[in-house]
């Protein structure tokens, strides 16, 4: 199985992931930005993007990296990562239930002051104008399709560690 985490930027899902998994026996997290990461590192680089999802490869990696994984190990992958395209979503979704991978699918979410406040306080990152330009992004997504796909766990008022409790509660329940 897998629990992806999804929301963007600020919402918690970096910091959650771990906890998820520490309550989620045997289980792992696997951050599909690594594979993001390792397109970007190919050179001569692949066609100019401002976002890896952009390429064709990543999602198809992403589909194949889990599939691998959890054939090799069995048990649960947490995967906290940002998709708000809907296209994109769908094509990984697609692909992890074509191989029978079930996915619970759960949203991060808080509203936009806190989120704005969370990054522009992040002590760890610092203030980065690239995750404040994905909230409107998000917001969009939130209103056209992302909640109605996802289990939505409002972060605005939660610990990283009560977000991680609902979720685990959720996918044990």
């Amino acid at each position: 199985m897998i629990v992806w985490l999804n929301g963007t930027h600020g919402a918690g899902k970096t910091t959650t992931g771990p906890l998820v998994q520490q309550l989620l026996p045997d289980s792992r997290v696997l951050d599909a930005e690594k594979v993001g990461e390792t397109l970007m590192d190919i050179t001569p680089g692949l066609p100019g993007t401002d976002n890896f999802q952009h390429w064709p490869p990543w999602r198809t990696l992403v589909v194949e990296t889990a599939r691998r994984v959890l054939e090799y190990t069995g048990g649960t992958l947490v995967m906290p990562m940002t998709v708000l395209v809907e296209r994109y979503w769908r094509e990984i979704s697609i692909g992890l239930a074509q191989h029978a991978i079930p996915v619970r699918h759960f949203v991060l979410h808080a509203d936009q002051d806190t989120l704005r406040d969370r990054i522009e306080g992040d002590t760890v990152l610092g203030p980065s104008s690239f995750r404040l330009a994905h909230l409107e992004p998000y917001a969009e997504a939130a209103r056209t399709w992302l909640h109605r796909e996802a289990e939505v766990v409002d972060t605005t008022h939660l610990t990283p560690a009560q977000a991680a409790l609902r979720i685990a509660e959720a996918v044990k329940g």
